[in-house]
């Protein structure tokens, strides 16, 4: 075929036609494609020359590929657009992956893959300009079908998100600076990498899903401990600036592909041996991105697949802290003016007050402003349902081990070998407070309780509501009960960011000397991991890598 698009009228006679149909059909000539092998067939061998053909059949906007331009049905791959996805692997070679079903009586769904090499670059570019052109015309605007018309979808992550938050995450997350800041924490950039080298025998011919890659730093840890193939998948506009990356370390690289999409939308040609990602935000929770990591557990892991981290602790304990109590509770003096331009501002100052104590606190702190033991609750990424992430709810209760003043509950957690504990190497996620607007009072030993109970919203966040009581102490507290409580509601969204040096540590005088409690004092446990004897052994490498 001498041109490289031969394209054919089919619509001269001005009547009204399904809106696909209207188009023109197009046909490329194609080197070769190659069906990709599922788990139940052997690969095909590639068929050379091909031609691909875009139509529509019965409204049905398709994809056909064709040994011979003049062959039809029998020996022709059918792919319908609606369900397809186009990926581009290099300048001269793509894989189109789209959802089918089994049988007609099955409702079991799988993928399939083709790959596809191109005569040339332009070529290239011209059949991905055709795809999405195809797929739009027949999706977005819709489609006569046999059974109703195709409407708009929305993803599941656009179901549950507001549209205005989900701009502002990816176009944060899309510039290097930020993930400058985060390649820059090498507590966090240097675990992780030693956690995937030290696992090398996980990753060596296994297939990887790289979960919200970023720059794609994981990905190619992945391929340098020995992966198939790596699967970066990132939805922000940080999927371009990944391919320049990876492209600029070739003997890396060319077992990587980089997807620009959703994981809740996103289909791959393969099932993952391995799930790894940074889902981490601030207490664990913010940003709703373990929800995503655990969709993509669902749809793309293996069913003996193994994931990169496996669980996430978050460990909370109440804190006395007469500095920041201050600090907080005096920003709202301002409103206090009487005579402010003539104008009295003290209306105000009540809810001003209670304002400032909605913004948990983002800030590095002295361990020893704990009063208490912490506590932890475990979150399971290989178990959990997407559903339990909503709403988290945590019984609190601890034994003060001083006397003091009890300004609210301090958070920090915990990622299989990385911890954001006060006393340990500062992560860019600091720790976090929530300060309560009227401090409790305890003795040592006596018992404090509450709840935390954290509620997900459509701004990629969670509702924080925080609940502490005091018991009754010392002879017949058997028979008292509560006689001190102080609640809060906090926007997790919204917090405030310290970002100080630990402020020095003074004994009130209410307080008896005790034994500070250290970050060393929240261990790992062995029942939480898969092989809990090589935390001590990681940590000495990173020490040692780190120096």
């Amino acid at each position: 075929m001498e041109a490289s698009v031969a394209k054919h009228n089919n619509n001269n006679n001005g009547n009204k036609q399904p809106l696909v149909q209207q188009q023109q059909q197009q046909e490329f000539a194609l080197v070769s494609v190659t069906e990709l092998a599922s788990s139940s067939s052997p690969p095909s061998s590639p068929s050379s020359p091909v031609t691909a053909r875009f139509g529509a059949d019965n409204g049905v906007a398709e994809l056909r590929f064709h040994r011979d331009s003049k062959s039809t049905g029998a020996a022709a791959i059918v792919v319908e657009l609606q369900d397809a996805q186009l990926i581009k692997l290099g300048p001269v070679q793509s894989i189109c992956i789209s959802d089918c079903s089994s049988s007609d009586t099955v409702k079991e769904k799988y993928s399939r893959g083709v790959t596809i090499q191109f005569r040339n670059e332009e070529e290239s570019k011209t059949f991905h300009c055709s795809f999405q052109q195809w797929k739009k015309q027949g999706i977005v605007q819709g489609a006569s079908l046999p059974n109703g018309v195709i409407e708009p979808t929305k993803s599941k992550f656009d179901d549950k998100i507001e549209s205005s938050s989900a701009k502002m995450y990816f176009h944060y997350y899309g510039q290097l600076l930020h993930q400058q800041n985060m390649l820059q924490d090498y507590v966090r950039t240097g675990t992780y990498y030693a956690a995937v080298i030290e696992n090398r025998a996980d990753f060596i011919g296994r297939v990887v899903v790289d979960v919200g890659a970023g720059s794609g730093i994981l990905s190619l840890f992945a391929a340098q401990a020995g992966a198939k193939h790596v699967y970066a998948v990132e939805a922000s506009e940080m999927a371009e600036y990944a391919r320049k990356l990876i492209a600029g370390n070739p003997s890396l690289g060319d077992r990587i592909t980089v997807i620009k999409g959703k994981v809740e939308d996103v289909e791959l040609p393969e099932k993952a041996d391995i799930l790894i990602s940074e889902p981490m935000g601030t207490l664990l929770v913010n940003e709703r991105m373990l929800e995503s990591y655990v969709i993509a557990r669902d749809r793309f892991l293996t069913p003996n697949g193994k994931m990169f981290p496996t669980v996430g602790r978050i460990h909370m304990a109440p804190f006395s802290d007469e500095y920041l109590f201050i600090e907080i509770a005096n920003k709202s003096l301002f409103w206090q003016q009487r005579n402010y331009y003539g104008v009295d501002l003290t209306p105000l100052y009540n809810s001003a007050f209670q304002g400032y104590f909605t913004q948990p606190v983002v800030d590095a702190f002295d361990p020893r402003v704990l009063v208490a033991p912490a506590i932890f609750h475990v979150i399971n990424f290989t178990e959990i349902k997407e559903e339990d992430l909503y709403e988290i709810d945590i019984p609190l209760k601890f034994i003060a081990s001083v006397g003091a003043r009890v300004h609210g509950l301090a958070c920090c957690t915990v990622q299989r070998w990385l911890t954001t504990a006060p006393g340990a190497p500062t992560t860019h996620w600091y720790q976090l407070r929530c300060v309560l607007s009227q401090p409790l009072y305890v003795m040592a030993g006596q018992e404090i309780t509450g709840r935390l109970r954290m509620v997900a919203h459509n701004a990629q966040s969670y509702t924080i509501y925080l609940t502490l009581s005091v018991k009754m102490w010392g002879p017949g507290a058997e028979q008292g009960g509560i006689l001190q409580t102080e609640s809060c509601k906090l926007d997790l969204k919204e917090p405030y960011y310290r970002m100080s040096q630990p402020q020095a540590y003074t004994m009130a005088q209410d307080q008896q000397p005790h034994q500070s409690i250290h970050s060393q004092d929240i261990n790992i446990q062995a029942d939480d991991l898969e092989e809990p004897e090589l935390i001590q052994h990681l940590s000495q490498n990173l020490d040692a890598q780190l120096q």
